[in-house]
């Protein structure tokens, strides 16, 4: 009897060996496997606008980030930088001379914190988008000159450390390239624009400070006074890393002009954001036309012209790409015009077009 247990129990023990044995080999082979799909699926890890060699940037509107899902989701997938589109303009932030409203300001901010986007800050000085109250002031030179700079110094101020670059003086040129006759002009003459610059480097030494246009694609007028106004800032020492070109263009606008804007822009050794890019397809405002596959091919060659160019450019001066707002359904051209246009990358379905192809090949 006691033969026949010892039997037993050596031949379940040799059982329970050969489980172990084939449990740990089971074991063994699943962990040799992981390491190459682990690998396989970063193989094929999906490409995005954030896989680009620069920052590729989106304006945002507060609204839609609050209240459409879908806007939201395609922002944090795609861009790897923001800009509020209206919610840092002076109207917004600042409506009356002793208050402020940062609610709007603040959400884009954290919300860009939050999913590891890059601020970029638009804009400290405009000719528009003004409260009643600055266009109705009344006072000295002196009195000017301290709304201009605590403007700028309390904005500024209070997203130290948080927005990385700002536009500090947009739109200042007009298209035959004289100074544009704004009533920061009016009040204060052609130097509040360094004085600007001096009073947000003041507020926060560590942002990089651009001078922000449009029309450098129009040809040489407008583009030689844009760039003759920013060397000349940089000639005087004033603080500015910079310039915006923004890029507001057309399907219609040459590959020349288009290039030209950008390597001129590049030629002052400043940094160059394209900072706030759409094309248009109608741009003769026909209120009947539709949108074809042809007509965004031509546009997706247009957006390939300007990404190679500045591709091309030094990659120390690279500061991005930034579209204006996010798919076709958000953009401000349709209502601003009131046309139907089709301007973005991605359309109001929030799919990809033609044009985001492009802006990815040509790179490669």
């Amino acid at each position: 009897m006691m033969n026949r247990l010892k039997k037993i129990s050596f031949a379940s023990k040799i059982m329970i060996s050969m489980s172990l044995l084939t449990i740990s080999c089971a074991k063994y082979k699943s962990t040799s496997i992981d390491p190459g799909m682990v690998k396989s699926a970063k193989l094929t890890e999906e490409i995005t606008l954030k896989s680009m060699p620069f920052p590729m940037g989106a304006a945002v509107n507060v609204s839609l980030l609050k209240s459409n899902t879908n806007y939201r989701n395609l922002v944090i997938k795609e861009f790897s930088s923001v800009t509020a589109e209206n919610a840092m303009k002076f109207a917004s932030v600042h409506p009356s001379k002793d208050t402020y409203t940062w609610s709007d300001a603040d959400y884009v901010v954290d919300f860009a914190v939050a999913n590891g986007k890059r601020i970029h800050g638009h804009t400290l000085n405009w000719y528009k988008s003004l409260p009643d109250w600055v266009n109705n002031f009344q006072g000295s030179t002196a009195d000017w000159e301290n709304l201009l700079k605590t403007h700028i110094q309390t904005v500024v101020g209070h997203f130290k450390g948080k927005v990385t670059s700002w536009d500090v003086v947009n739109e200042a040129v007009n298209e035959d390239g004289t100074l544009r006759n704004s009533i920061w002009l009016q009040k204060l003459g052609p130097d509040y624009i360094g004085r600007a610059f001096q009073y947000a480097h003041e507020a926060d030494p560590n942002a990089l400070l651009f001078y922000n246009d449009y029309g450098h694609e129009f040809g040489p007028t407008k583009r030689t006074a844009i760039l003759n106004l920013v060397t000349g800032l940089k000639n005087k020492g004033i603080p500015i890393d910079g310039i915006g070109i923004q890029m507001h263009t057309r399907v219609t606008q040459t590959d020349a002009n288009l290039t030209a804007a950008i390597t001129t822009a590049a030629a002052t050794g400043l940094k160059i954001h394209i900072s706030e890019i759409d094309i248009a397809l109608n741009p003769d405002n026909i209120p009947s036309m539709t949108y074809t596959t042809a007509l965004g091919e031509q546009q997706a060659a247009k957006y390939k012209t300007i990404v190679k160019a500045y591709n091309a450019i030094p990659k120390n001066q690279q500061y991005g790409i930034t579209q204006w707002n996010v798919t076709d359904a958000d953009s401000w051209i349709p209502s601003n015009y009131n046309r139907p246009d089709w301007p973005l990358p991605f359309d109001a379905q929030y799919q990809r077009k033609a044009a985001y192809q492009a802006i990815l090949d040509a790179v490669k």
